[in-house]
């Protein structure tokens, strides 16, 4: 309709002195695209209009301007017609056409007529564009959180509601920006209308964030809850089996050992479901260090050598010569994949053998399944046995939380599922991945690829969502460590321990234990009086400050951390304080283990760190380091 032979059309980007015009279409040229690639405010005769906001017409063009070609010659444009696009008084788009003929009036009429509502179509456009893109990350937080746990299922259908509401609102949405075409005079109030649903979007993104972070203090505090009882039962039920100590006849000690046997497996199943839930938030903190795989093979036959020759199971472990005696990995994170997937071999078999081979991994057949860079080598370990095997279309469920092949597998063998998640997830965190092959009656072979990281996972190698696309999906579960009871004892206090009489260094020691829990109270009172010790007890910090003021002479103070009026936190620091108790040994006993509760007490004044349910020889190894020192 202008007639002209040359065009480029340029949209504004950024915002205050970051501002440019970048070309987004142009018409004809000399061999290449018309217009330059951008341009900012103010530079050239089209920067000085968007800064005039204001048209101009060029009929005097200068010789070296861009010559409009055909294919019978080349022919310098007459008149150039440079006219901003203006949206609520901000340019927002620039037109530049060039034509052979100067621009007639009504040319330059219809131009100007055409770009009023040129700029509220371009507004329009991106404004829709930004709501698709917020959709697209909405949808995406929406899916990082279907993976919860039973307790949290209403919490997830609730989610899939607010994205099958966001879905509406998007079609509403669209349908909206059609009558936007059709009705310019209503454009403003419907641009208002969508960037209201904007911030709805950003607090519902939010409340995303606030359900995950709900997510892990709820655990934390299950935890809690869970440990406090725990720890006497465990605590009682190992002193009644203990046949030197008691005088209960076989038989009721063998009832003390299946509820100490019981309770270690209900303590295993926290651990797994605190391991799921962390690696699902990213809480799970890996360390790469020297493993040596030398020892690997001897490690595994004594530790799973009698459990398969009770059940009548041939077990075998072969390592070739070729793969190396060094790797890089976290040890912990990796032995426990190899613990859970022997266990399980060994759980599903009745009869026949289990074998475990390890051998360095052609890089090629890796990458079937997961990106390769960044390792010095990958090492393949496959856990094969005889046992009941899995239909082809459950073989990819079974890696999913809470799930085995049926109702009567999880019957007959018992488990909760657990077990094959976390090692699918505890691979990808060490830069690797599991796979099964398997044929229903016939037996199983599980392959771990894992790869030797000295430098740890780099975020550009771990390709989880490459994982996922290659594997057909996976839930994401996980968790932090087993919550282990770690003592920290050195080879010196190893000596110390050896060379020192037990009886004589716990005989007459005053010990106050401090815990809101009398059951707790109780175990632990009982177990540490055998050792000849005199027990206090406090019920919170505030008594525990009360019996320190009242002057008795304390060896070793024993802290629980969760109690009401004066944490155990706040009640350390108060300790430390005071000057005369400097030295004071105190171990903080906790049944949240969560991550960084070791670090917090520690900076709160604990000498050391245990974490509920105790073990009473381990408990009893940490005090004597520190009554010792």
């Amino acid at each position: 309709m202008m007639g002209a032979s040359l065009g480029a059309f340029y949209v504004k980007r950024g915002q205050g002195e970051h501002t440019t015009f970048v070309k987004l279409a142009s018409f004809a040229g000399n061999g290449e695209e018309a217009g330059r690639v951008e341009f900012k405010p103010g530079e050239g005769l089209i920067g000085q209009c968007i800064l005039e906001k204001r048209s101009q017409i060029i009929n005097h063009v200068p010789d070296d301007f861009k010559l409009v070609t055909t294919g019978l010659g080349e022919a310098k444009p007459k008149s150039i017609f440079i006219t901003p696009v203006i949206f609520e008084d901000e340019v927002i788009a620039v037109i530049e056409l060039g034509s052979l003929e100067p621009f007639t009036e009504q040319q330059q009429t219809l131009l100007s007529r055409v770009v009023e509502t040129l700029g509220i179509t371009i507004n329009s456009v991106q404004g829709r564009m930004e709501i698709e893109r917020l959709l697209k990350e909405s949808q995406a937080q929406t899916e990082e959180l279907q993976a919860q746990s039973e307790e949290l299922q209403a919490q997830s259908e609730e989610m899939q509601a607010q994205s099958e509401e966001l879905q509406t609102q998007a079609e509403e949405l669209r349908m909206i920006n059609e009558q936007l075409e059709e009705r310019n005079r209503d454009t403003e109030e419907k641009s208002k209308e969508l960037q209201r649903v904007k911030v709805s979007l950003e607090a519902q993104a939010e409340e995303l964030k606030l359900s995950s972070k709900y997510k892990s203090e709820f655990l934390a505090n299950m935890s809690h809850e869970l440990r406090t009882p725990l720890n006497s039962i465990l605590i009682l039920s190992e002193m009644l089996s203990d046949q030197t100590e008691t005088g209960l006849s076989s038989e009721q000690q063998e009832f003390a050992r299946v509820i100490n046997t019981s309770g270690q497996d209900l303590l295993s199943l926290i651990n797994d479901i605190l391991d799921l839930s962390k690696v699902e938030v990213g809480k799970l903190d890996v360390v790469f260090e020297e493993t040596n795989l030398s020892e690997l093979p001897d490690s595994l036959v004594r530790n799973f050598e009698h459990v398969a020759a009770k059940k009548g199971l041939d077990f075998t472990v072969k390592k070739d010569k070729n793969v190396p005696d060094i790797f890089f990995t976290d040890q912990q994170r990796f032995q426990q994949i190899l613990k859970n997937l022997l266990s399980n071999a060994i759980k599903f078999t009745e009869k026949g053998s289990v074998s475990v081979h390890i051998k360095l991994a052609e890089e090629e057949k890796v990458a079937q399944f997961i990106n390769t860079s960044g390792a010095n080598n990958w090492v393949e370990i496959k856990v094969t046995d005889t046992g009941i095997g899995i239909p082809k279309e459950k073989q990819e469920q079974i890696f999913e939380s809470f799930q085995q092949v049926n109702g009567a597998t999880m019957r007959k063998y018992g488990g909760t599922g657990l077990g094959l998640s976390i090692c699918r997830e505890f691979a990808k965190l060490l830069g690797g991945w599991v796979i099964v092959d398997s044929e229903e009656g016939r037996g199983s072979e599980f392959t771990l690829f894992i790869p030797s990281l000295p430098q740890g996972v780099n975020s550009e190698n771990n390709t989880a969502a490459q994982i996922e696309e290659v594997a057909a999906g996976t839930a994401v579960p996980s968790a932090e460590t087993n919550v282990e009871i770690q003592i920290n004892i050195n080879d010196e206090d190893d000596k110390i321990i050896e060379d020192t009489n037990t009886t004589n260094l716990f005989k007459n020691k005053k010990v106050l234990v401090v815990d809101d829990d009398h059951r707790n109270i109780y175990a632990l009172k009982y177990a540490l009086e055998r050792e000849g010790m005199e027990i206090l007890t406090a019920e919170n910090g505030m008594e525990c400050l009360e019996i320190l003021k009242n002057g008795y002479s304390i060896d070793a103070i024993l802290m629980d951390i969760m109690m009401p009026e004066m944490d155990g936190y706040e009640t350390m620091r108060r300790i430390r304080s005071e000057g005369i108790y400097e030295e004071l040994p105190i171990i903080a006993l906790t049944a949240k283990a969560m991550k960084g509760d070791r670090e917090k007490c520690l900076k709160a004044g604990a000498s050391d760190y245990v974490s509920k349910p105790l073990k009473m020889d381990q408990l009893l190894s940490v005090l004597r380091v520190w009554l010792t020192n």
